[in-house]
């Protein structure tokens, strides 16, 4: 993390899971060692109850003086693991609509009663209190998603929707749809931002990204997927969204790889962005043209690539 903040990056998403870390005790600790970095925390509705939640966020945003982000996730997992059940997918929505609106309340208001379907309060008032900073009345809520229960969820109650590497023509057209979603269903909060959570290869010449890239894949290819369970199973819309990009080419727009979604590679992984800082940094701009204005990059080894992106790239991108 002390990488991170000298490297200019502003902060990093820490990923949410059964079987991983706890997310708000990492982020508490990583905070406490930096003095800018600001966690991006991936929470599920389940695994928290709306206010135990709200009262850890507005403590930790206390002390870190604004820092925080929540990422709210609402996708599979071992559910029974830590004692939570859910229904199908509606079921699921609709819970994390009602939890996201929930935490809004706490946040803002004082003295909550909730009666909903999914949770309740009575006379409930979060201790601290949220300050508003810089015009941010709380930690914004970032959401993913692209079935049309989680984008129906997004229009109404998230702050900032995530996408993963589609295309240029994808994500405008996912742009247009939620922005016209947001008024068909009077959206009662500012307007929503969007963000794009992808890998980047970047590398000092366009003929070293490739060479490194393809590398890359095949030694995937040699494994064929045997570390991404998800390619043997039922997948997320999103996530099929960017599996469907290969059959279109294996280099979409100016530098979309689609090939890492064959042999493995999940989410974010599943398209890069290849080429030099300069190149990568066109590619950024142009999805910043449709109205991206949130960018969660990264690339594996973590802490190389947060030095040379950090120093090649993210200057193109300020300004």
């Amino acid at each position: 993390m002390l990488a991170l903040e000298q490297h200019g990056w502003k902060g990093a998403l820490i990923g949410a899971g059964w079987g991983r870390p706890d997310t708000f005790t990492v982020a508490s600790a990583l905070a406490a060692r930096t003095t800018r970095f600001e966690p991006l925390i991936a929470i599920r509705p389940g695994y928290w109850r709306p206010a135990n939640f709200a009262s850890a966020a507005a403590t930790l945003d206390h002390l870190t003086d604004g820092r925080v982000r929540i990422n709210i996730v609402s996708g599979q997992d071992n559910l029974g693991a830590y004692g939570d059940s859910e229904g199908d997918q509606a079921h699921r929505y609709a819970r994390t609509k009602e939890f996201m609106r929930l935490v809004r309340r706490l946040w803002l208001e004082e003295r909550v009663t909730h009666q909903g379907e999914h949770f309740q309060v009575s006379e409930s008032t979060v201790q601290p209190r949220i300050h508003i900073r810089d015009g941010r009345p709380h930690p914004k809520l970032y959401f993913g998603g692209a079935s049309e229960a989680a984008e129906r969820v997004a229009a109404t109650e998230a702050d900032v929707q995530l996408f993963w590497g589609e295309t240029l023509d994808g994500v405008g057209e996912r742009i247009d749809r939620l922005k016209t979603l947001s008024q068909s269903l009077d959206r009662d909060l500012p307007p929503l931002e969007f963000g794009l959570r992808i890998t980047t290869l970047v590398r000092d010449t366009t003929d070293q990204a490739w060479a490194d890239a393809q590398a890359k894949v095949a030694e995937m290819a040699k494994a064929q997927g045997a570390g991404w369970q998800d390619h043997h199973g039922p997948v997320a819309v999103g996530q099929q969204r960017l599996l469907d990009l290969h059959a279109r080419g294996e280099v979409l727009d100016d530098n979309l790889y689609t090939a890492p979604g064959k042999y493995g590679g999940g989410g974010a992984s599943t398209t890069w962005l290849v080429g030099s800082a300069q190149e990568v940094a066109r590619s950024l701009r142009k999805y910043q043209a449709l109205g991206i204005t949130h960018f969660i990059l990264s690339d594996t080894p973590y802490l190389t690539e947060v030095i040379r992106q950090g120093d090649q790239l993210l200057p193109l991108l300020r300004g």
